[in-house]
């Protein structure tokens, strides 16, 4: 019963109270270049949910168990994992849906240097809510990704109302996007609260 709890409070704190690209300002470049259509955005967020999940499981692993004494190498390794992973959901985005895969573009190569799937795996590591236990890290990372699933979505519903607004000829392109996003960022830091996140 404490695991679940412990699940539930890293979930809650890590996808929507501390979302990373909210909070944390991390995967704003994909956030950015991927949230102009729902149905891309939905594919990018599943892209880096399965990065992500994935890479927190590998990256426990590793550095438990073959980093010791070694922990200068950790980021160096994380990001081989990573850079493996991406390749693999490349090839399969490539052979099983192609349509996508042309509509990520260059944004799906780049989550190997998406700063949240790094982030996420260092910050798993270091964390006192995963206290060092390989299934709350998984978790750790799920509910980062899962965060910023919701945060692309999201972003890219108002992204699809802002290009159907009248909006004044200097404020159209870049600028609204970026108002918009932090209107959003600030809906989301509401959750806060009081709340210290480790």
């Amino acid at each position: 019963m404490t695991m679940i709890l412990n699940m539930l409070t890293i979930f809650i704190s890590v996808a929507l109270v501390g979302n990373y690209v909210f909070s944390e300002t991390l995967g704003i470049c994909p956030f950015l270049g991927v949230s102009s259509k729902p149905s891309t955005a939905l594919g990018m967020g599943l892209a880096v949910t399965f990065v992500i999940t994935i890479s927190n499981a590998v990256t426990f692993c590793v550095f438990h168990y073959l980093l010791k004494g070694y922990e200068y190498l950790q980021t160096v390794a994380f990001i081989l994992i990573i850079a493996s992973l991406v390749q693999l959901i490349e090839m399969m985005l490539k052979k099983m849906l192609p349509s996508l895969y042309q509509s990520l573009g260059i944004y799906l190569p780049l989550i190997t240097t998406n700063c949240a799937v790094l982030g996420a795996a260092n910050n798993a590591i270091g964390n006192d809510l995963c206290n060092g236990n390989f299934i709350l890290s998984t978790t750790y990372g799920f509910s980062a990704a899962v965060g910023f699933t919701i945060a692309i979505v999201i972003f890219a519903g108002v992204r699809s109302k802002i290009d159907n607004a009248d909006i004044p000829k200097y404020f159209r392109g870049v600028p609204i996007t970026l108002v918009a996003a932090g209107i959003v960022a600030m809906v989301f830091n509401g959750l806060l609260g009081g709340i210290k996140l480790g």
